[in-house]
């Protein structure tokens, strides 16, 4: 019989989607006690952003206002954070800073302002 190589529990066992939900997760709740406002907005993953004609930047993440029904929503853009981080540590920074410039844009402030450590690590 064969069982998995690590527990469950083990973070070798997760996936590097799991691994990056947490830390856009760890992020979205570092500013959730500073801006409490955000429990109302909603925190996306996606792989890859949407194809775009002309443009030839990547984006790392978007954000959309709140519109009727809908709630706000900022997203981050699994595979571009991971390719240009090449460090767990790296990658955390990097989500943090793609979730703060899009809270601040959201927000209408600068990201210094949502987060005064932006740009510091």
């Amino acid at each position: 019989m064969r069982g998995p190589v690590a527990p469950p529990q083990v973070p070798l066992s997760m996936s590097r989607a799991d691994t990056f939900r947490d830390l856009v997760l760890d992020s979205v709740e570092r500013l959730e006690r500073r801006w409490p406002q955000l429990q109302d907005v909603e925190f996306m993953i996606m792989e890859v952003p949407p194809p775009v004609t002309g443009d030839t930047t990547v984006p790392l993440g978007g954000s959309v206002p709140a519109a009727k029904r809908e709630p706000a929503r900022v997203v981050v853009y699994r595979r571009p954070v991971e390719i240009r981080s090449k460090t767990r540590d790296e990658r955390a920074l990097l989500v943090h800073e793609v979730v703060v410039e899009q809270v601040a844009e959201l927000l209408g402030l600068s990201p210094e302002s949502v987060d005064p450590r932006y740009g510091q690590d």
